[in-house]
């Protein structure tokens, strides 16, 4: 096979979502957003399920739909975006639960569903999604004369614990929704191992579930081994890969593997990223092409059938430091070529 080999390990996604569970004061929900952060809602969300999550959220209508199908007809299912144009049969016909964002939203829903449940977002600072205070007390009546089920906003730095804004978003989601007999949600995986303050009544942990920071007591969920295309001597002096940016210093063995950044492996990785054969760490050699990387085997003394990316070893952050990004990103970009093996179902 020349495709890389995937694996999630679903025994790990449950076990960070208990461990998550076990800290939340109030009821654990689970965010499945882009296909589960590229690792396969369908069998993440059923997973979830059977732990006992029972709330879900998506970032649009389309998610939601699809995952109707997967969890049945019993677990709300939340969509970020709230209600766009056009969503209205999907919200109908799937039971959706919309996050109302603005005034707009919340006359397109009264009037195309009226009765329909729906949620608020509220903007306690971040400015990306949700009603700002003045726009909140405008509608704030008429919002709560048709019952909505769940009141949320968004932590714009709960991975940084020490942020002041952390406790002025906390301050202004208190003042915007103080006194409400109505569920509330303000954090994410960060702020349910910030404080229980920020725990309210739903949390919506996410990146956590997969195995990423902030949670460092994460069990890691993914693991990527590439094939080994092709192996070739260099004598020193000799290239690798595009613009000559690495010449053999020594008699070296070269490793082609077959992933590259059309599979989301991130060419700013490359100078300071690994791939392992077991424990023997091997640098990437020369810079990550679309569809090819080259690798030093030199210290490896064997040609490898494959090498591994991701695992224990080297997790999403570690390639996300390596990068200059985050590990969402490094998750979510996991290219549509590997292939997917979900493990401890």
């Amino acid at each position: 096979m020349s495709t890389g080999t995937l694996t999630i390990d679903l025994d790990a996604l449950a076990a960070n979502w208990r461990a998550l569970d076990a800290i939340n004061t109030g009821e654990t929900a689970a965010v499945v957003k882009a296909d589960a952060y590229g690792l396969g809602a369908a069998r993440v969300a059923r997973r979830l399920l059977r732990e006992g999550a029972r709330s879900f959220f998506v970032a649009i209508a389309e998610e939601g739909a699809a995952l109707r199908e997967i969890v049945g007809p019993e677990s709300s299912i939340h969509v970020f975006s709230g209600h766009m144009p056009g969503d209205a049969d999907m919200i109908a016909d799937c039971n959706l639960v919309p996050m109302i964002n603005s005034v707009d939203q919340m006359i397109r829903h009264a009037e195309a569903l009226p009765g329909h449940g729906f949620g608020i977002q509220l903007d306690s600072g971040m400015n990306r999604l949700g009603m700002e205070p003045a726009e909140w007390q405008a509608v704030r009546e008429i919002a709560l004369a048709q019952g909505p089920r769940l009141i949320m906003s968004h932590l714009a730095c709960a991975d940084e614990p020490d942020h002041a804004m952390n406790a002025r978003q906390l301050r202004s989601f208190h003042e915007m929704t103080e006194g409400l007999d109505i569920p509330r949600s303000l954090a994410n995986t960060g702020a349910i191992l910030l404080h229980r303050d920020y725990h309210f009544d739903l949390a919506r942990p996410g990146i956590g579930v997969y195995g990423g920071a902030p949670f460092t007591d994460a069990q890691p969920v993914v693991t990527l081994d590439l094939p080994v295309i092709q192996c070739r001597d260099l004598e020193p002096g000799e290239t690798v890969g595009y613009g000559n940016d690495f010449a053999a210093t020594r008699p070296t063995r070269i490793a082609t593997v077959a992933a590259g950044y059309a599979d989301g492996i991130l060419r700013a990785m490359g100078p300071r990223t690994q791939l392992y054969a077991e424990d023997t760490p091997c640098p990437i050699a020369g810079r990550i092409s679309m569809d090819l990387i080259g690798v030093d085997v030199t210290d490896l003394g064997h040609d490898p059938a494959s090498l591994r990316l991701l695992g224990p070893e080297q997790g999403i952050d570690v390639l996300a430091a390596n990068a200059g990004t985050i590990g969402y990103e490094i998750l979510t970009s996991l290219g549509a070529r590997y292939s997917r093996r979900h493990i401890g179902a």
